[in-house]
């Protein structure tokens, strides 16, 4: 039988598509602005946020995306400032990881669905998922679309945005929702502990190769693409995890990047 012809394989495949091309598109954004510790951050909270919605006994993408949806604005402001972000990172993750436990405990739930959770599965993505992922991935993608130009802007010139007088407080909120339902998107697949991985090396692989933004995007995409889609492959075909395959292959191209950068400069 086909790889396609399991029903959550299918499903697998179109939902990964979505998130590679969302976490792709949202990364180099996130490359740019400095803001792989707030991913890393982020998908910390996710896991208290899905260990809540387990808890209350709603789909584990709801709470999710409500903890790291409220969080994503706090935790941004809190870390502003250089001299204050590492102890803040420390505080804020160990607090969510602590109550991604605690609610985990509380839900009488095993360890393999913390597991589950912290590492991702193909097989619990539904037909309802995938529906619900593709919708929230949309909305991602059509919202930066809009804010292009401004985020953009803020982005790679943040004191040009200023100068101009663009609202760059108003744009960093903006982008942090988006980085927060981005983050929920992309721990389907890998996890919520591992989520940065599409969030960070595909855009850093884009940053060596790409001359434009929209160069960088297109890398970051197909970077991210290729890992995801192979990643399904080689855990269809060798029953070993997926996550390990991505993040394997996206170091890769991140290495190979590194070096062609190295070599021409």
């Amino acid at each position: 039988m086909g790889i396609f012809s399991y029903d959550f394989m299918r499903n697998a495949f179109i939902a990964s598509t979505f998130i590679a091309l969302t976490t792709g598109v949202v990364g180099v954004f996130v490359s740019a602005r400095g803001m792989s510790f707030l991913a890393h951050t982020l998908s910390e909270i996710g896991f208290a946020g899905a260990a809540f919605g387990v808890f209350l006994g709603i789909p584990p993408l709801d709470g999710m995306l409500a903890f790291t949806a409220v969080s994503s604005v706090a935790v941004g402001r809190l870390s502003a400032r250089a001299s204050r972000r590492e102890e803040s990172i420390s505080a804020v993750s160990s607090l969510f990881i602590g109550l991604g436990i605690l609610f985990l405990s509380l839900s009488n739930q095993s360890s393999s669905y913390a597991t589950t959770i912290l590492f991702g599965s193909i097989i619990g993505i539904s037909s309802q998922d995938v529906v619900q992922l593709i919708g929230l991935a949309i909305f991602v993608l059509v919202t930066v679309v809009i804010g292009y130009r401004w985020l953009a802007f803020d982005s790679f010139d943040s004191i040009g945005a200023k100068a101009q007088g663009l609202n760059t407080r108003l744009v960093s909120v903006y982008f942090l929702i988006i980085l927060a339902v981005s983050v929920s998107i992309g721990a389907q697949i890998v996890g919520s502990l591992l989520v940065f991985i599409l969030l960070t090396l595909p855009p850093s692989v884009a940053k060596y190769l790409g001359r434009t933004l929209p160069q960088m995007m297109l890398i970051s995409v197909a970077a991210a693409l290729i890992g995801v889609w192979v990643g399904l492959i080689l855990g269809y075909l060798t029953n070993w995890p997926v996550t390990f395959f991505i993040a394997t292959i996206e170091f890769i191209f991140y290495f190979l990047a590194l070096g062609y950068h190295n070599l021409h400069n």
